[in-house]
C-alpha cells in the first residue's frame, strides 16, 4: 500500500460550508421536489456505474466479481451483486438521514444523465466531475472532493516519460473511458496520441498493465488505487494531477429543495466526522482490497 500516494489524495479533499440544516426533513417542499417522491416511496434510488475505484465496486463476497461486470449483470442465478465503496457508504448515510432505504441502481455511464432525467433514479452519486456541459443537463450539489487527471504508465516507460505532455505523439497508445473527463483530457491535451477508448476503467487500465497500451489517463483516486493494488513493480504512475476537477452529486434541474437539503447534509457529515471516517476507510486503508480482487 503506497501511503504517500493516499496522503496526496487526502490533501486534495475540500471542505465547503453552507448554512442549511441537514437530517431533519422539515422543509416546506415544492410539490414536484424529488424529496417528496423519495419520502413517499420510502427509498432513495441512487444511480452510479460500478467499477470506479474506490467509489463504487462489487464485493466478491456476494458471489460476483468486479472484473468486466456490466449493468444488468447484478443477478446470476443464486448470485447477487453487493456494492461497496466511498460513494456507496455516503449514499447509505444519505438514505439513513432521510429515514428511507438505500436503493442502488447500477447504470451505464454514457446514459447515466438521461436515465436520471427520465426518473429512473433520484440522484447520481458516482464520482461525477462538474463540467459546463453537464451543468446544462443536471444540477450539482456543492463539491465533496477535488481531483484531477493523472497518468498510469506501462512499467517500461517509468523514468522515461515524466510528463503527460510527452504522450502527445502517435507512437503512444493512450487509453481512457468514453464520456469521462479522462477522455476529454486526452482529446484536448493529447490530440496527437493514438487514443483507444474502453467501456470500463478496468479494461483501459489492464491494457496498460499488460503492455498493450502505453498509458491510461484517468482520475487520481482510481489511478492511485489501481497502482497500489497492482504494485509499483508492475506499473508507473505520474501522480501529480494536470487538471483540477470538483466531484459532486447530480440531480434533475430546478429542484432547489433537494439541492438545499443535499448541501446541508454534506456540511453535517463533514462537521460530525462521518465524512472523514468513510474517507479514511476507502482512501487510507487497503483492508478492502481482498473483497474485490
Amino acid at each position: 500500500m503506497n501511503q504517500k500516494l493516499y496522503g496526496g489524495v487526502l490533501a486534495l479533499v475540500l471542505s465547503f460550508l453552507v448554512s442549511f440544516p441537514a437530517t431533519a426533513v422539515d422543509l416546506e417542499l415544492a410539490e414536484d421536489s424529488t424529496l417528496n417522491g423519495v419520502l413517499e416511496r420510502g427509498k432513495l434510488r441512487v444511480g452510479f456505474e460500478v467499477g470506479y475505484l474506490p467509489f463504487e465496486m462489487i464485493d466478491k463476497r456476494g458471489g460476483l466479481r468486479q472484473r468486466f461486470l456490466r449493468p444488468g449483470d447484478e443477478r446470476r442465478g443464486s448470485q447477487h451483486a453487493s456494492f461497496i465503496g466511498f460513494d456507496i457508504d455516503i449514499a447509505r448515510e444519505m438514505a439513513k438521514a432521510l429515514g428511507v432505504d438505500f436503493a442502488p441502481v447500477n447504470t451505464r455511464w454514457t446514459s447515466i444523465m438521461p436515465a436520471l432525467n427520465l426518473g429512473r433514479f433520484d440522484i447520481i452519486i458516482s464520482g461525477m466531475s462538474i463540467t459546463e456541459e453537464r451543468k446544462g443537463k443536471v444540477d450539482f450539489s456543492d463539491p465533496y472532493m477535488t481531483i484531477g487527471q493523472t497518468v498510469l504508465l506501462n512499467k517500461k516507460h517509468e523514468g522515461v516519460i515524466s510528463s503527460y505532455e510527452q504522450l502527445n505523439d502517435p507512437q503512444y497508445t493512450v487509453t481512457s473511458k468514453p464520456g469521462t473527463t479522462g477522455e476529454e483530457a486526452v482529446q484536448k491535451l493529447l490530440p496527437k496520441a493514438t487514443y483507444q477508448p474502453f467501456d470500463t476503467e478496468l479494461q483501459a487500465a489492464t491494457e496498460v498493465l499488460e503492455g498493450r497500451a502505453d498509458a491510461f489517463i484517468y482520475d487520481l483516486p482510481y489511478n492511485v488505487t489501481f497502482y497500489a493494488m497492482q504494485g509499483s513493480e508492475n506499473l508507473g504512475l505520474l501522480d501529480d494531477p494536470f487538471t483540477t476537477e470538483s466531484l459532486a452529486w447530480a440531480i434533475r434541474k430546478n429542484d432547489p429543495d433537494f439541492l438545499k437539503w443535499l448541501n446541508g447534509f454534506l456540511m453535517e457529515i463533514k462537521e460530525d466526522g462521518r465524512y472523514e471516517k468513510i474517507y479514511n476507510k476507502w482512501f487510507k486503508s487497503n483492508e478492502w482490497f481482498k473483497y474485490i480482487k
